[in-house]
């Protein structure tokens, strides 16, 4: 029976040996075989990079990673699934994975910033030079590609800024150089855009945020397609990344919930921003909710919905009192992360001197202008508007 992605997250397994709703918990490290005929046969088929059923240690996975994978590969519409302790460690076992000394890699300038210290810091030591593109301008990532470049690195939307790309540009532009994409698409969620589909090499998740849902695991997913598949897998074995059973487990959980999940953080949304564009104080809305303009055009034109996560940039020359607006709101948590059922807010400090580049893309921000990052979460909106409202008297 052919199953809407729906009904799937509910009901994703075909192995009945276990009777419970949810998969158990395998915690394991040692992985028993009947064998050592079988060890044999199994170890062949990984080193020649087959694809097999099971894990011949702990360090690779267990059952309930298995289980997750699963899923995601459905989901993702991917060859295979990486599951990696955090989602960060998501990017760095592709980045490591794909990257050799003498390549350059191509980044966007308005990415995680923990992306680009590990491009520009890190890879830096291992002779990999990164360079940053303008994600407004094509014509600029275009004129940067030259014969060393190996991977271009895309966040879509952009972190905090919230700017979308021509996706299928990009993928055309690497294939004709012969270069290896990776999307980050914690935003979207594979729910809503499959990168794998249009033509992305590697789709990143942090499955701390939507996949979870409840602020109570951290985890990163790594699909890819057949071509990046080994590089992967060898990297993937030696470095022992590896998400654990229990976050594995939580993280089945939340994505039984994703899809309604996401519906109702994407209503609450609206209501919120249809709140917030009547605000004098607050001057743009880092989201694409204008029909007209050209983040909104490409959101409809790759995605089929939206998410909970947003920028505001209030203007204000004290700084104070923006603090103060963040620091008054009642039903807005403060912390960092987001994709959990709660709201959050906090106060983003773009242009924090050597924080990770010598020269910064956020050109267009001006000093008196403070970008607030918003998670609306599943309460009332209603009263999450009347909490902003409360807080924004703050605000000089």
């Amino acid at each position: 029976m052919k199953k809407s992605i729906s009904t799937f997250l509910k009901h994703p397994s075909k192995d009945n040996t276990n009777r419970s709703a949810n998969p158990p918990v395998a915690r394991a490290s040692t992985i028993l075989f009947d064998s050592l005929q079988e060890i044999k046969r199994h170890e062949k088929k990984v080193n020649a990079h087959k694809k097999v059923s099971h894990y011949s240690y702990g360090r690779y996975g267990s059952s309930t990673t298995i289980e997750l994978e699963n899923i995601l590969k459905e989901l993702e519409q991917a060859y295979h699934i990486f599951l990696t302790g955090t989602g960060f460690g998501g990017v760095a076992l592709a980045l490591m994975s794909v990257c050799r000394p003498g390549d350059e890699i191509l980044v966007s300038d308005n990415v995680y910033g923990p992306t680009k210290e590990i491009s520009q810091r890190l890879l830096k030591e291992f002779n990999i030079t990164a360079k940053f593109y303008n994600p407004v301008r094509f014509d600029d990532l275009k004129n940067k590609v030259s014969k060393k470049t190996r991977l271009i690195v895309v966040e879509n939307p952009g972190s905090n800024t919230f700017e979308f790309q021509d996706l299928s540009k990009i993928v055309n532009l690497a294939r004709r150089k012969k270069i290896l994409t990776f999307l980050d698409n914690t935003w979207g969620t594979p729910l809503y855009l499959k990168p794998l589909k249009i033509g992305f090499d590697m789709s990143f998740s942090s499955a701390t945020k939507y996949f979870s849902g409840h602020s109570d695991a951290m985890g990163g997913s790594l699909a890819v397609n057949k071509k990046v598949y080994k590089r992967v897998m060898f990297f993937y074995k030696l470095s022992g990344y590896r998400m654990a059973a229990d976050e594995a487990y939580l993280i089945i959980r939340g994505l039984r919930t994703l899809d309604v999940r996401l519906k109702q953080h994407y209503e609450n949304t609206k209501k919120v921003i249809n709140f917030l564009k009547k605000q004098k104080k607050i001057k743009e809305i880092l989201y694409p909710y204008k029909p007209g303009s050209k983040d909104y055009k490409l959101w409809k034109k790759y995605y089929s919905g939206g998410t909970g996560l947003l920028s505001i940039v209030i203007k204000s020359k004290k700084k104070s009192s923006v603090i103060k607006f963040v620091n008054s709101l009642e039903l807005f948590g403060i912390g960092y992360s987001w994709g959990g059922y709660e709201s959050l807010a906090i106060l983003q400090e773009l242009r924090k001197s050597g924080e990770f580049l010598k020269e910064r893309y956020f050109y267009r921000f001006n000093k008196d202008e403070h970008i607030v990052r918003l998670h609306i979460g599943l309460e009332d909106p209603k009263d999450l508007t009347q909490d902003l409202k409360n807080s924004l008297k703050h605000v000089k």
